[in-house]
Parts: structure tokens; sequence; C-alpha cells
């Protein structure tokens, strides 16, 4: 295990491991634990009661952040003649079609969503190795392949986050930086694991919910009470 650094040490010293806090004190510690040079990150992690082996039993699935993320995201759009237009107008980052895959193709990647209309997943298709790696390759499930181009590069920019349960049951998702408020990151998470739970599988049996855990970029990590957190966001 790798050394942990003095600064890292201090501030572990405010967060009792074994302890479940409510989600106003996790709120509380992690913005006290984010001491760096930088605007840390703040991120939510889950372990939910799933079996991500059956295809039944998957969680997947976006929201709308109400305070962003507090980063800046480059959104890519793949998208001809007017809907192009729609794009650039809304605010996208970098617009086209052809041209843009052989971009990608020849190692271009630096944007964080592409989004792309169904008619140009002709395209899009032939970029699944680069793409759908990096979590990058648009999914009408996640409103990333859609003809509604305003609303989809405007919701991005606005604070939209992907969530999608991993091999071993986890979900992680950032809820803003270390800068915002309490108040906005609690309202912040309590948007996203309120769409957590309305995506829960009715194939899913026993505690839905079963660790919850808040940290900062290069902070220790906080554990919350399943249960509190759970009645915040219903």
């Amino acid at each position: 295990m790798a050394k942990r650094g003095k600064r890292f040490q201090e501030v572990a010293k405010l967060v009792e491991r074994e302890q479940l806090y409510s989600l106003a004190e996790g709120i509380e510690l992690v913005k006290k634990c984010a001491t760096a040079k930088f605007d840390e990150t703040v991120e939510v992690a889950l372990k939910l009661g799933v079996d991500p082996r059956h295809a039944e039993q998957q969680v997947r699935g976006t929201v709308v952040l109400p305070n962003g993320t507090g980063s800046e995201v480059r959104v890519l759009v793949f998208a001809k003649g007017e809907k192009a237009t729609e794009a650039e107008e809304a605010g996208a980052d970098f617009v086209g079609a052809e041209e843009l895959g052989e971009k990608i193709q020849g190692g271009w990647v630096d944007f964080d969503v592409a989004i792309a209309t169904p008619d140009m997943m002709g395209v899009v298709g032939k970029l699944g190795r680069i793409l759908g790696p990096r979590g990058l390759m648009p999914n009408p499930k996640t409103g990333t392949v859609t003809f509604e181009i305003t609303n989809a590069v405007k919701e991005v920019k606005a604070g939209k986050v992907e969530f999608r349960v991993n091999k071993e049951a986890g979900i992680h998702v950032p809820i803003g930086k270390a800068s915002f408020s309490e108040d906005q990151l609690l309202s912040n998470f309590i948007a996203l694991l309120g769409a957590i739970i309305k995506a829960k599988p009715q194939a899913a049996k026993g505690v839905y919910l079963q660790k919850v855990c808040l940290s900062s970029s290069m902070g220790p990590g906080v554990r919350l009470s399943p249960q509190d957190a759970q009645s915040n966001a219903k």
C-alpha cells in the first residue's frame, strides 16, 4: 500500500473510520478534509445489493445535478445539417461527422461526452473500440443518441451525470466540488441517490443500498449511514 502523505494523515484524524455519519455530518467532514491546493472533486461511492452478472439486475441511468458538477464539460456532437447548427448554438465544443470519426481513429479523444443523432451511428459505430472502454460511446439509454440535440447538449453542460453499476456492484459518481456550499452538495447528493433508488431492478433482493461513502479527490473516505442517506433522498 502506498504511504500516505502528512497532509492526508492529518485530515484523516478528523474521521472515525468505523463510524457511520449522517448525510449532513458527512458533507461537513468531507469539506473540512479537502485541504489540497486545488478545488477537489467530491465523489459518492455506493455498494448496491445487486448481482451485476445478471442482465435484469443492471443499474444504469442519468440525472441532472441541480447545482452542476463544478467542472467544465467538453461536449462533442456527431451531426450534420440543421442538427449540427443546433449543436453549435446549444454550446457544443466540437461538432462534425465523418471528419470527427477520422480524427478519433487517429487517437484524438480530447472531450468528456459524445452525443450523436441516430443517423450518425454508422460513423460512431466504427469507433466503439476507442470510445467504449473510455465510457464515451453514445447510447440511447443515457440520452446521448437523440435528435433532441439542443436539450441533450444543454443538459450535459448543466450538470448531467451518468451512473452505472460496475462488476463489483459499486457506483462512483462526482457530485460537485469542495468549494460548493454544504446545501449545494446536499441537494446534488439527494438528486443522485433518488435517481439510483428509482433505478432499483425488480429482480434485486434484500437490502439495496448497502454502503455509502463520500470523499474528496485527496481526502479520506467518510462512511455514511445508508438508512439516513436513503431517508433524505425520498
